[in-house]
Parts: structure tokens; C-alpha cells; sequence
């Protein structure tokens, strides 16, 4: 097995068009990450439209690949090999990047790598931080919620998760009912640094049922009402009573993540790992509150925390080429029958949580 791999990553899973390259020899290194995001394509429709993404995603791509071999002073002749999201995500966004490794693949000779986005956040704490296995992980983002034990590279068991809304989608519809910018997870943020959390107690679902699930649903219903009385009462919001709604609002997602997090941790370390860690990934995992909520936690368990970087935090392709590079090593290897998965749950033989159809379990 080659003892240094060098790997070109590709990602466009949502909104972010991202390229990068990662060498992996002893330690993982980040020699280039690209990122182009949408907002200012979506924020006259208060959300992504997954149209307007896919084409954009179409047009940027080639782009990010040029820019990303450029910072990293490196050709396609330097690779190893190519890693692309081929899963789960808007399907446009998802078939763009999958086409275009795939050409890239075919014109270059270089092996490819279909990799599972929720697996590239899963396994960012090793490509930061060297983590060993096994960790637990809460994946929390604008799509998805969940506690995993990661035990490898492609071996995942989930033991709870949203059986509704993500938090990142609760944070994003909250914004716009209280006519905020998009997106919503850095707005309600900055709002809730200047309110008061205290004024609207807002419910904190499912801690009254045992085990690790979750739902936010409810808590964007409970913020609506919260901000119709005002309006009937009042006639309108004031500055402050939308920073006081953002910071009640986000207290009761850092309550609930919090307690859920502590049932996790009971059930990881019931295991007795050598080396046990929590780490945080995803959207959600760059606010401040609930970081800080989930390091307590993990203090009061003498469990170490990690929580990457912020720019890793969010969709990026460094994560995608590590992710490849991991599977990789494992023997993995796909070609151009390789598919695009609009949804594609990192532990397959865990029930569905939110529903299935044609197209599979969402999660």
C-alpha cells in the first residue's frame, strides 16, 4: 500500500461548489480548498433553489478543479486520485460534480472514489486531528442530525437523530419568519448575541422520552406564536424582540443537543473505548452557544471534544478527499457506473427515521 496518497476532492452536494487537495502521508495535509458559495444566487427566494443551484454548480465546478491544482502547485499527473460526492444532497448539485470527476477520471486514468457527504463530515475529525476509532460524532447541519459511533472509515451505527427537521433548517426557517437574511444559522446567531434568553422559554421537544432522538419541528411553530403576539399585541416587532425570539429560540437547540448529547455519550462509553472523544461536525457545529453547551458536557465526562475548524464546518472538498483517500485504502473504487444519490444514510441497516420511498430512507 502507498505509504503517500495525494487526491483531488470534489464537492456539490447544496449550495457550496467546492474543489480540493489532500496528501495524506503520516498526517493529513490540506495543500489547496476552494469553496464558491450561492448565496447571492438564493437570497431573493429566502433558501436554496435547487435549479438555480445545479447550473451554477455546472458553471463553477471546472473552475474550483483549476484553482484548487493551482494552489496546491500540482497537476493531474501529481494525483493518486479522484474523490467526489456522489451522495446524499440536491440531485442536480450531486450529478454535476459526479459528471465531472467522471470526465475527469476518463481523460486522466486516475482512479475514482464515490464518497457519502455525511461520511466527509464524520471523518474531518481524523483528517484535522488524527482521531483514532472509535469516536462518537454529532453530525448537525442544515440537513441532517444525528449521533454516530464511527468504529472505520465506512462502518457508522447510528443511535439517534431528528426525526424531523435538522437544526440548520430550523435555524433557517426561524430566520425568515422573523424576516432575517439567509442563510439563517450566522443570523440568528449574531441576533441572539444581543437578546435575551431568558424572556421566551421556548419547549424543549423529546427530553421528556428516553434515548437520543430529536425533533426542532415543533420549535419554529412555538417561535411563530411567540411572534404573533407580539405583532397582535404590539403591532410589529422591535429590534430587540426579534434578538430576544433568536436567543430563546437558539437556547432551547443548544438544551436539547446538549441532553441528547450526554444519553449519547452514556451509550458510547458503556464500550469502554481506549481513547474516548466527541466530535462535532456539520453547519450548526460553527455556533458559538452550542459548542460551548457540548464541551461542558464532554468536561463533566472527562471525554475530550473536537470540534474542526470553522471552514470545515461547512460543505467543503477537503473533507471529500479525505473521505476518498480513507476508502481508498480500503480497496474501494468506483467507475463511470457510479451513481448520484439524492439520499444515501451512512448506517444502512438502521430503520429509517424520517420515511422512505422511491428513492430510499432519508436518513
Amino acid at each position: 500500500m502507498q505509504s503517500s496518497l495525494t487526491f483531488l476532492g470534489i464537492e456539490s452536494s447544496c449550495d457550496d461548489s467546492a474543489a480540493a487537495v489532500v496528501r495524506v502521508e503520516k498526517h493529513a495535509e490540506i495543500l489547496s480548498s476552494v469553496v464558491e458559495g450561492q448565496v447571492n444566487l438564493h437570497a431573493a427566494f429566502g433558501g436554496v433553489v435547487p435549479e438555480i443551484a445545479a447550473r451554477a454548480h455546472a458553471e463553477r465546478l471546472d473552475g474550483c478543479v483549476e484553482r484548487a491544482l493551482a494552489e496546491a502547485g500540482l497537476g493531474f499527473g501529481d494525483l493518486d486520485g479522484i474523490a467526489v460526492t456522489a451522495g446524499p444532497g440536491l440531485i442536480g448539485g450531486v450529478l454535476s460534480g459526479v459528471m465531472l470527476a467522471k470526465g475527469l477520471a476518463a481523460g486522466t486514468g486516475l482512479p475514482m472514489v464515490g464518497v457519502n457527504h455525511l461520511a466527509g463530515h464524520a471523518l474531518t475529525p481524523r483528517l484535522t486531528d488524527g482521531l483514532e476509532f472509535p469516536y462518537l460524532m454529532l453530525l448537525v447541519s442544515g440537513g441532517h442530525c444525528q449521533f454516530l459511533i464511527v468504529e472505520g472509515p465506512d462502518q457508522f451505527r447510528r443511535i439517534g437523530g431528528t426525526i424531523d427537521d435538522a437544526p440548520g433548517e430550523a435555524f433557517d426557517k426561524s430566520a425568515k419568519l422573523l424576516g432575517l437574511a439567509q442563510p439563517g444559522g450566522p443570523v440568528v446567531e449574531a441576533e441572539a448575541r444581543l437578546g435575551d434568553p431568558g424572556r421566551f422559554v421556548f419547549p424543549r421537544p423529546l427530553l421528556d422520552r428516553p434515548g437520543c432522538d430529536m425533533s426542532f419541528s415543533g420549535l419554529k411553530t412555538a417561535l411563530l406564536r411567540a411572534r404573533d403576539a407580539l405583532v397582535a399585541a404590539q403591532g410589529g416587532l422591535t429590534v430587540q424582540d426579534r434578538r430576544d425570539l433568536c436567543a430563546g429560540f437558539q437556547a432551547a437547540v443548544a438544551a436539547v443537543l446538549q441532553e441528547k448529547t450526554r444519553r449519547a455519550l452514556a451509550i458510547y462509553l458503556a464500550a469502554a473505548p481506549d481513547h474516548p472523544a466527541f466530535a462535532v461536525a456539520g453547519g450548526v457545529a460553527a455556533n458559538g452557544t452550542i459548542r460551548a453547551a457540548l464541551e461542558t458536557v464532554c468536561d463533566s465526562h472527562a471525554v475530550r471534544f473536537l470540534a474542526p475548524p470553522l471552514r470545515l464546518c461547512t460543505d467543503n472538498a477537503a473533507m471529500i478527499a479525505f473521505a476518498g483517500i480513507e476508502r481508498f485504502r480500503l480497496g474501494h473504487r468506483d467507475d463511470a457506473t457510479l451513481s448520484s444519490r439524492p439520499r444515501w444514510p451512512l448506517d444502512e441497516t438502521a430503520a429509517a427515521m424520517i420515511g422512505s420511498g422511491k428513492k430510499g430512507p432519508k436518513a
